[in-house]
């Protein structure tokens, strides 16, 4: 079993044909999501990656049909019916059947996925600054994990392969540092762990916040600042955050190398020793 789709009350095996090509959310991009991982059998944060789901469904002007609990209750439910050692994606998300410009709130579905996705190997990333930028909060729902803000992270992602790199770093309206396509970006310098201040153009990451707190736990200074150009191509290290891979290191920037560095080991080694404190 590659895949497994909870909805209406049933599970599915595979990919199975559930939003119909009149619902609003499909034609406007008002479905919201979140992701979480399962890795050597823990779900590290997956309570909080579901209480965000309704957050962005409230920001997008959907209905709540689940809470939170109930979200990670069939959250687990799904990955318990994988073999043990299952590397997941586990991704819940909300979607309106009904309404045009504007969704019918009352048509909220619930839908559940878990896909076999491999975590990857702790090995150097590569990045390139993107041509594309996020925007700012007056300009797209930026408060909320919506779909419809993707395609731009994905155009950014395509011309970065294109290109040659694994992802790419993406600047805010005024020129400053966001975030990676996919990721939060960290840099260290003279110890101290930096990364861009939550400006609201970007995803305050679950994992970003998780790290954040573990690296202050082991007595690293964390800085969350205005972060430009210069500052990445002048640090002495750069990591990235997310779900899909947790911690990773960067090791290239455009034509700048940089070696795997003290705190990315720190917060790699932090975040997986957290993960084996939430178990499936």
């Amino acid at each position: 079993m590659d895949s497994l789709v909870y909805a209406d009350g049933t599970w599915h095996e595979g990919d199975p044909p559930l939003i119909g090509a009149l619902s609003q959310s499909y034609m406007h991009g008002t479905a919201v999501f979140d992701g979480a991982r399962l890795f050597n059998d823990c779900v590290p944060d997956l309570g909080r990656h579901c209480e965000r789901l309704l957050r962005s469904a409230a920001v997008m002007g959907l209905d709540q049909p689940v809470d939170a609990a109930t979200v990670e209750s069939l959250a687990r439910e799904g990955a318990r019916r994988f073999e043990t050692g299952a590397e997941l994606y586990i991704r819940p998300s909300l979607y309106a059947a009904r309404g045009f410009l504007t969704p019918e709130p009352g048509s909220t579905r619930f839908l559940l996925s878990l896909m076999r996705m491999a975590m990857p190997a702790a090995h150097g990333r590569s990045i390139t600054v993107s041509p594309f930028r996020r925007p700012g909060p007056d300009m797209a729902p930026t408060e909320a994990k919506a779909s419809c803000l993707y395609p731009n992270g994905s155009r950014a992602l395509q011309d970065a392969e294109r290109r040659g790199f694994d992802n790419a770093l993406m600047l805010d309206g005024d020129g400053n540092v966001a975030e990676l396509a996919s990721a939060n970006i960290w840099l260290g310098r003279n110890g101290v762990a930096i990364t861009p201040v939550w400006n609201r153009t970007f995803l305050n990451g679950i994992t970003k916040l998780r790290v954040s707190a573990l690296l202050g736990e082991l007595g690293i200074d964390v800085v969350e600042q205005t972060v430009s150009l210069d500052d990445v191509m002048g640090a002495d290290e750069v990591f990235s955050t997310g779900n899909w891979g947790k911690v990773l290191p960067i090791t290239r920037v455009d034509d700048h190398e940089f070696a795997v560095g003290p705190l990315y080991r720190a917060a790699r080694e932090a975040y997986w020793a957290y993960a084996e404190t939430e178990p499936l």
